[in-house]
C-alpha cells in the first residue's frame, strides 16, 4: 500500500469550530455559532498560558542598553521571561560572552539604595504588565520637537513617578518628575521614532512589560540583554487563519473548545463531564509531550561575603 507522503494536515479556524460543536452535540448552523465559537477558543487559549508553558511560544530576543537608562520595554505580548544574560562583544567571533544575570522580585528592587548607579547590570527586575494603553489625563503643554529633553504636561496626577507616556505614535521613557515636567526622558523607546509634536496633544500611558536593570548600565562597552521570553498564543482569527501551536495540542484544543461551548448551552448539560474529562485527558497528553526533555542540571552559585563563601 502506497501512503501519501504527507504530514501536513493543519485546521483552519472554521473546521476547529465545526468539529467542537459536533461533539458538543450540534451542527453549527449559524453566524453567531462560529463567533461565539472565536471567542470561546481565545479564552481558552489564554487558560493555556495559565496552565504552565506552552513550548511553541518560546522566542529569543535582545535588547542593546543605552548607557543612563535601566527600564526596557518588552514585546507587547510577553507574558514572561524564562532566561536572560547579558551579553558583551555582541556578533564578534571569539570574544561574544555571556553573562549571569539574577531576576529579583520587585520589593528586593525598592530595597536598593542608590538605583541609578552606572556599572555592568547584574539584577534585573520583571514588569509583568497588561500592555493596555490609557489616558494619562493630561496633554502636552508646548510644543515638543524630535530632539527635546523635557516635557511639560497639563497635569501629572495620574502618572507613575518613573515610566512611559504615547505622544501621538512615540513611547517615551521618563526617569523622574518635577511638578508637572517629565526629566530624564529617552525618546523613541519601544521600537518607535523620535518625532515633533503639538501644544495640546494627548497623552496616553502605555502599560508596557518592561524589564528594568541594576545597576544602570555604564558607557564602558555595550551591554546586550538576551532573552528568551514566553509570548502570548496568537488570536483565534477571522476564520480563514491556522491556529497557532503545535500540531500535538490540536486533540487539546478541539476537546477544549466543544467543553467550552457545551458550558453555553442549557440543553447540552448532560455532555459537560464527559467534554471536561476528555479534554482534561487531551491536555494532560498534549502537555506531558510538549515540555523541555534535557537533564536537569542544578548549580549552586558562591556568594563572597565578609571573607566567607556563602
Amino acid at each position: 500500500m502506497t501512503t501519501t507522503g504527507s504530514t501536513l494536515f493543519n485546521m483552519e479556524f472554521t473546521e476547529i469550530a465545526e468539529e467542537a460543536w459536533e461533539r458538543a452535540g450540534r451542527e453549527m448552523r449559524s453566524g453567531y455559532d462560529l463567533k461565539t465559537a472565536r471567542r470561546s477558543m481565545n479564552l481558552l487559549t489564554i487558560e493555556w498560558a495559565n496552565r504552565g508553558i506552552n513550548m511553541w511560544t518560546i522566542e529569543q530576543g535582545t535588547i542593546t542598553f543605552e548607557q543612563g537608562l535601566n527600564t526596557y520595554p518588552l514585546p507587547i505580548d510577553t507574558i514572561d521571561l524564562l532566561e536572560h544574560v547579558i551579553r558583551t562583544n555582541a556578533n564578534q567571533q571569539n570574544l561574544q560572552t555571556d553573562l549571569n544575570i539574577s531576576r529579583i522580585s520587585a520589593s528586593t528592587y525598592a530595597t536598593i539604595p542608590n538605583k541609578l548607579t552606572q556599572a555592568r547590570p547584574i539584577q534585573i527586575w520583571i514588569q509583568r504588565l497588561s500592555g493596555q494603553v490609557g489616558p494619562a489625563g493630561a496633554t502636552l503643554v508646548g510644543n515638543l520637537t524630535a530632539t527635546s529633553n523635557t516635557i511639560t504636561l497639563s497635569s501629572t496626577n495620574n502618572l507613575a513617578s518613573s515610566g512611559y507616556i504615547r505622544i501621538d505614535s512615540e513611547d517615551i521613557y521618563y526617569g523622574y518628575i518635577s511638578g508637572n515636567v517629565l526629566m530624564n526622558i529617552f525618546r523613541g523607546q519601544n521600537n518607535t521614532t523620535a518625532a515633533s509634536h503639538t501644544t495640546g496633544t494627548t497623552v496616553y500611558a502605555p502599560q508596557l512589560p518592561a524589564v528594568t536593570v541594576w545597576p544602570t548600565p555604564d558607557g564602558s562597552q555595550t551591554y546586550t540583554l538576551a532573552y528568551w521570553r514566553l509570548r502570548r498564543v496568537q488570536d483565534a482569527g477571522n476564520g480563514v487563519q491556522t491556529a497557532d501551536m503545535n500540531f500535538r495540542f490540536y486533540p487539546c484544543l478541539v476537546a477544549g473548545l466543544a467543553y467550552y461551548i457545551a458550558m453555553k448551552i442549557p440543553e447540552m448539560a448532560s455532555r459537560l463531564d464527559m467534554l471536561k474529562a476528555v479534554y482534561d485527558e487531551q491536555f494532560n497528553l498534549a502537555a506531558g509531550e510538549d515540555r523541555e526533555k534535557a537533564a536537569l542540571r542544578l548549580v549552586p552559585r558562591a556568594t563572597f561575603i565578609g571573607g566567607s563563601y556563602y
